[in-house]
């Protein structure tokens, strides 16, 4: 996972690894983080899995000239796969580029609550009071209801601490992490039923949402387009 720094100088960060998919395709895949200091730095992932003979893909190969010689992450790309190819690679390669970029300390705003049902309240107001100070109280009664609904859900089915982060860029991210590694599941609840709306609710208020996997536990994000923003 090579990145440039602003002199073009390629590093790497050390390699994730995971084991080979079995034949059931189930594989031991692990979160991993690394931090980035440069905030303009480009960060690579490969995903690549061994030939069949047991040669190691060529992929880590040079990547670090690459990034120095290719300012844009499509010619990066057209770049390192087309050293992947000569030879011809006997299995697949899977490649992902990120440009990432820092936000300013103040448009992050984090907190953690026991699983109990007061935890639902307070997050809901820690939430509201947060939205104030940024200036964003046309985005209040949607980021309650998304707040308590998945707060709600944590503490049914995960267990805590619970964590809330709220995200101000140029959309607003709320975003929700439990200890429990099960996947959360839309469903449409039936007239007479008594829950089962949570996510539902939550897909009609967000702009999108989804959820993914940490090094313990799972978070499920909502993103909301902000008023005037395109």
């Amino acid at each position: 996972m090579p990145h440039p720094r602003p002199d073009r100088e390629g590093s790497h960060v050390d390699r994730w690894a995971a084991s080979r998919s079995d034949r059931s395709g189930q594989s031991d895949l692990r979160a991993r983080s690394a931090g980035v200091k440069d905030p303009k730095a480009i960060g690579f992932r490969r995903i690549s899995i061994n030939d069949l003979d047991g040669r190691p893909s060529p992929l880590p190969h040079g990547l670090a000239a690459h990034c120095r010689r290719h300012p844009t992450l499509e010619a990066l790309g057209r770049a390192v796969l087309a050293d992947a190819a000569d030879p011809s690679p006997r299995d697949d390669i899977a490649l992902l580029l990120v440009s990432t970029r820092a936000l300013a300390p103040d448009a992050i705003a984090t907190w953690e609550f026991p699983a109990e049902p007061t935890a639902v309240a307070r997050a809901r107001d820690a939430a509201t009071r947060q939205l104030t100070s940024w200036g964003l109280d046309e985005a209040a009664f949607a980021t309650e209801l998304i707040v308590s609904e998945l707060v709600t859900n944590a503490i049914r089915y995960a267990g805590g601490p619970i964590g809330l982060r709220l995200i101000h860029d140029e959309v607003l991210v709320c975003e929700v992490t439990d200890p429990s590694n099960s996947q959360p599941r839309l469903r449409r609840a039936h007239t007479t039923d008594e829950g089962g709306r949570g996510l539902f609710l939550v897909a009609q208020l967000a702009q999108r949402w989804g959820s993914r996997y940490g090094q313990s536990g799972k978070t499920i994000w909502a993103e909301q387009r902000l008023a005037g923003r395109a």
